[in-house]
């Protein structure tokens, strides 16, 4: 037996802290279904499906969702779209200031959010803004911060790009943008859906950045901050449990096209 765990204490180890990461997944899982007996006391009293049935039940926080939605997919969509652009020219192209460029793309990746929120909001106030803080300047906001997590993912799956494909296809008569759509774009795209993803998972789930930008308007993370002051409703274990389940179909989803596509060139 001693040995026995010597040979897999890595594997061992491995296991008991994935264990312990989705322990708090786990309960909030468990909490979607709870029935409190007092929003205070944050503990499971009984079984209910009345917060899945009614999930709207808690003032306010679908419309706070909902914004938090918007944003994300609004922020997600220009910071792609500006992301892949600028991915594509620190990659082919050469021109001055390109180094310089390359480590501005990773000061907000890591600085503080407190920094970046605070740095935002003294931009905003200096273009005399301060009175009109709200869903526009947090949209700008998530754009800025998301656009360096996009360039570095799109940036990375280009610098593994064989370019022979390019030169292939124009070999064989394809115009230029023949070869964008048909050659570059679809061996690209998983980078881009990838910084796509991942810009919508920042968005939605950022607290410090909005919460200096956002004015008088809620989003869903400033809901559930105000909402643990007088007890935290348990709609909010259903948002989250329909997030994870729905980041589950999308890996799924991924990982078994990926082994159809293996499968078919095999």
């Amino acid at each position: 037996m001693g040995r026995w765990i010597r040979e897999h204490l890595v594997l061992i180890l491995g296991l008991l802290v994935l264990a312990y990461t989705f322990v708090p997944i786990a309960v909030v899982v468990l909490m979607s279904f709870n029935d409190p007996a007092s929003r205070n006391v944050y503990r499971f009293d009984a079984f209910t499906l009345d917060n899945w049935t009614d999930p709207c039940a808690a003032e306010g926080m679908c419309a706070a969702l909902g914004k938090s939605i918007e944003i994300g997919l609004l922020a997600t969509l220009g910071a792609t779209i500006l992301g892949t652009l600028a991915a594509f020219a620190l990659v082919r192209y050469d021109f001055l200031g390109r180094s310089s460029t390359n480590l501005l793309i990773f000061l907000p990746m890591a600085s503080p959010e407190i920094v970046m929120g605070s740095s935002l909001l003294a931009l905003f106030v200096a273009a005399g803004q301060a009175g009109q803080l709200g869903f526009w300047t947090i949209l700008i906001a998530h754009v800025m911060f998301c656009l360096s997590f996009v360039v570095v993912t799109v940036r990375s799956r280009l610098a593994g790009f064989d370019d022979n494909l390019e030169q292939a296809a124009m070999d064989l008569y394809a115009t230029p943008a023949q070869t964008f759509w048909r050659v570059t774009f679809p061996l690209v795209f998983p980078g881009i859906l990838g910084a796509a993803l991942l810009s919508f998972s920042l968005s939605f789930d950022d607290f410090i950045i909005t919460n200096l930008n956002a004015g008088t308007t809620t989003t869903f993370p400033m809901y559930v901050w105000g909402a643990a002051q007088r007890g935290v409703p348990m709609q909010v274990n259903v948002v989250g449990t329909v997030m994870l389940l729905i980041s589950m179909v999308i890996v799924i989803g991924g990982e078994v096209n990926s082994r159809r596509r293996s499968a078919k060139l095999a």
